[in-house]
């Protein structure tokens, strides 16, 4: 059995952070590797995600950490909400995944665009993870494209009624509720979209499981259809309006993949050192070989540039100066970085680095989704692009 994570922390980070950032880490990391490393490996194969661990993540209140106490979440600062998404991610994407959707794309746009009725039925509920959530925006034939969306929301004497698919939705089948972005106007009106809470055994919804994925195997993804369902009057997210809505959503999501993807990093990395001190070859351990060196060497920096990132960006967020751009700029820069990292742990592991008792070929894999979600790694590059020309590529 593998030693218990140390951390990784070169540059001293940790001073950084405030004493209660440093105890919401340590707590969620030692959850991590008593809870979920032991099941993560088996439940990556089998393909499922690990639901006897919903109730621990609640008890610890890692859904909506950032939101107010007033509605039963823990009502943390950003930094530490980012450290509770690195520590999740050290153990598995799929499980940050669930937990990020759960909170920045369900909890964040009914407390964002919500009415307090809304507020107060739907977030103490998801707070306690005896609701789970998911957010439909991404469809089959728009992605990167979310203004291009064909749902539509059609005003009735009753409500609405909604029409249409989402793909590539995290927690789809296991959700009790639908965060759905829908336009209200004709299809070329991106200004029309607005939000809807749907839940999810409404008449002529469905949520059917994508079979066959190679990455995030721990998580559950579907396509949703929306055949005629009908929602009440409330059911609207009164203070959403445009694209700008979502793209609110993803900017908060996006936040906290940055930090998880620096998470899963530091997971391949204290791996691979641990395997380069003990793996034996040609007479010594492989960590005396140049090589295998150079590629630690290289992790470290890497991992300590977003380490210093992730927190200035995060003491930007909590003074309310933070921009999309930079949000961008981490989100990219991150999960490209860790992606790297697990690529270079892998090999450094050798044939072992495929198995399922190691960690890095499932963050390798995991993060391969990671780095096209929330906004691939090009879209992202075009958003810094236009922000440091002025000049949009995207038309």
């Amino acid at each position: 059995m593998a030693a218990k994570f140390q951390g990784v922390d070169f540059y001293q980070t940790d001073s950084l952070l405030s004493e209660e950032e440093r105890a919401v880490r340590d707590t969620v990391r030692e959850w991590v590797d008593e809870h979920l490393m032991p099941v993560i490996g088996d439940a990556y194969v089998a393909g499922t995600f690990p639901k006897q661990l919903i109730p621990g993540m609640a008890e610890l209140g890692l859904f909506g950490a950032n939101l107010p106490e007033e509605y039963g979440c823990a009502g943390l600062n950003n930094v530490a909400y980012g450290l509770i998404m690195q520590e999740l991610e050290r153990g598995d994407s799929g499980v940050r995944s669930f937990a990020s959707v759960q909170g920045a794309l369900v909890m964040y746009p009914i407390y964002t665009f919500g009415s307090d009725e809304q507020k107060k039925r739907w977030l103490p509920a998801m707070a306690s993870g005896k609701v789970i959530g998911c957010f439909g925006l991404t469809e089959p034939d728009f992605g990167s494209n979310p203004a291009g969306m064909i749902t539509v929301a059609r005003e009735t004497k009753d409500g609405w009624v909604l029409n249409g698919a989402k793909m590539w939705i995290t927690n789809g089948s296991t959700a009790q509720v639908a965060i759905i972005w829908a336009k209200t106007g004709t299809l070329d009106d991106a200004d029309s979209i607005r939000g809807f809470i749907v839940p999810t055994d409404a008449k002529g919804f469905s949520a059917k499981d994508q079979k066959g994925k190679l990455s995030l195997r721990a998580s559950d993804t579907s396509e949703l259809v929306l055949q005629d369902v009908p929602v009440p009057r409330d059911a609207l997210l009164p203070k959403s309006g445009g694209l700008k809505s979502p793209l609110m959503c993803l900017t908060a999501a996006r936040y906290g993949i940055a930090w998880g993807a620096v998470g899963a990093a530091m997971a391949c990395y204290d791996e691979a050192v641990s395997y380069a001190k003990q793996r034996v070859m040609f007479g010594k351990p492989i960590g005396g070989f140049q090589l295998q060196q150079a590629r630690l060497a290289e992790m470290l920096t890497e991992i300590t540039k977003a380490q210093l990132l992730c927190v200035q960006l995060g003491r930007l967020k909590d003074d309310g100066k933070s921009t999309p751009q930079q949000v961008s700029l981490a989100k990219r820069n991150n999960v490209s970085m860790a992606t790297d990292v697990a690529r270079e742990a892998r090999r450094l592991l050798g044939a072992n680095g495929i198995l399922a008792e190691y960690q890095a070929m499932r963050h390798l894999a995991n993060l391969e989704s990671v780095y096209t979600y929330e906004g691939t790694h090009d879209v992202h590059t075009l958003i810094l692009g236009q922000e440091i020309t002025g000049i949009s590529a995207f038309s």
